[in-house]
């Protein structure tokens, strides 16, 4: 293998922003999202277990897209994540490396689907909220699971253009040994507390 330094770089954060934007362009029940105002990250996971998330969606409101809540009686409000324009996102999309390539291709479309169907048809900065107790996933992860699997599917009937995915169809081991791989980021949003206005 040729020594990293001359390898092609590959920012695998800008490879799933444009996979996540195809998707929201092309399948109707993703259309209200606005990939400019999700920020797209990657985690590196400690070790190659496959327990353990593959991808997290963090909401960057509150609920109803509120900018501040009161917790504790102090008013407070998240940590903002801004694009170079200095425009706020209302989300933040990360994705665990190597974890998430341990599944297999359909899986890996279907997890980013599933983190994308999250985001409230308002794409107000909260997450869609479903009926019963567990409003993230309804009571049923299975069920959730499979709206993700049919939005995927939806998504490939398209016919995308194969160089949007390709970096999904290898193993993590195949893109570090063909890529230096770079990306966006993140630390978790933090909760802070605003100053009394006495």
């Amino acid at each position: 293998m040729a020594p990293s330094s001359s390898l092609p770089r590959l920012n695998i954060t800008d490879c799933f922003a444009a996979i996540c934007r195809d998707m929201t362009l092309k399948v109707p029940a993703l259309n209200h999202i606005d990939m400019n105002r999700v920020a797209v990250g990657f985690c590196q996971t400690r070790n190659n277990s496959k327990y353990g998330m593959y991808a997290s969606l963090t909401p960057l409101r509150f609920p109803n897209g509120e900018r501040t809540t009161i917790r504790r009686g102090r008013q407070v409000v998240i940590q903002k994540i801004q694009d170079a324009t200095g425009a706020d996102a209302l989300y933040l999309l990360n994705f665990y490396l190597p974890r998430f390539y341990l599944n297999d291709f359909p899986e890996r479309l279907r997890t980013i689907t599933h983190e994308l169907w999250h985001i409230s048809p308002k794409f107000n900065g909260d997450i869609r909220r479903l009926p019963g107790r567990c409003y993230a996933h309804s009571g049923s992860q299975k069920n959730f699971d499979a709206v993700a699997a049919q939005l995927a599917q939806a998504w490939l009937a398209t016919n995308p253009d194969p160089r949007l995915y390709s970096f999904l169809q290898c193993s993590f081991q195949t893109l570090i040994q063909n890529f230096v791989i770079t990306g966006q980021k993140y630390g978790r949003p933090k909760i802070i507390t605003l100053p009394d206005n006495n």
